[in-house]
């Protein structure tokens, strides 16, 4: 079972992510937070697989709470924003967050999303994410002091497989265009999050973006 953290400040769309969650034989809500600060909290104790974050909230927004549940390795986060290109957006991602969704999304579409991310496929809607970093990616404010050296670390391969990521490619994808198993990709992915430092896969994205590689 994928046990799922709802976190959104607006009642009646809650309930209606809760039910649409409940209808998949393989998750489980495990509970519901009104702000970011209840989420935060409730994270902490229920220990759930995937939060799934609303962005604007109340007493602690989704950007810091994003923060919060990955700096302490709590859960995923797949966050709910009602613009695809909102400046929240890009706030979560740096925070760590593993995707992102409208809160428009279909039901079938939500439940392969948290699917998706549970099984460490951090990238959702590859197309809509391509979009995502390209925009991050070509806005005039970036993170100050990005060094190319930090690239240094990683193989031949895993440089191949970074590139890819800054592509929005799936595992799969990965796999395809590289010739090598889907396997050696998630290890590949997971090496070269450790050597960079970061918390996920659209981090590594952003990352490969900014150093136009």
């Amino acid at each position: 079972m994928i046990r799922v953290l709802v976190a959104e400040d607006q009642s009646a769309v809650r309930a209606g992510l809760v039910l649409i969650l409940r209808s998949a034989p393989d998750i489980e809500v495990a509970g519901e937070a009104a702000d970011g600060e209840q989420a935060v909290a409730l994270a902490r104790e229920l220990r759930p697989d995937l939060v799934l974050m609303d962005i604007q909230m109340p007493r602690l927004d989704g950007v810091s709470a994003t923060r919060q549940v990955t700096e302490e390795g709590l859960a995923d986060v797949l966050v709910l924003t009602t613009f695809d290109l909102d400046e929240y957006v890009f706030g979560a991602l740096r925070a760590g967050a593993a995707g992102f969704l409208l809160k428009n999304t279909e039901a079938k579409a939500l439940i392969d999303a948290v699917r998706t991310v549970a099984r460490g496929e951090g990238i959702v809607a590859p197309a809509v994410t391509r979009r995502l970093i390209s925009e991050f990616a070509a806005k005039p404010v970036r993170r100050p002091g990005v060094d190319p050296a930090v690239l240094d670390a990683l193989t031949r391969r895993e440089r191949e497989v970074l590139s890819c990521l800054g592509e929005g490619l799936s595992n799969a994808d990965i796999a395809s265009r590289l010739d090598m198993a889907e396997a050696t990709v998630k290890t590949h992915v997971s090496r070269l999050l450790g050597k960079l430092e970061l918390r996920s896969r659209v981090q590594a994205a952003v990352l490969a973006q900014e150093l136009g590689i």
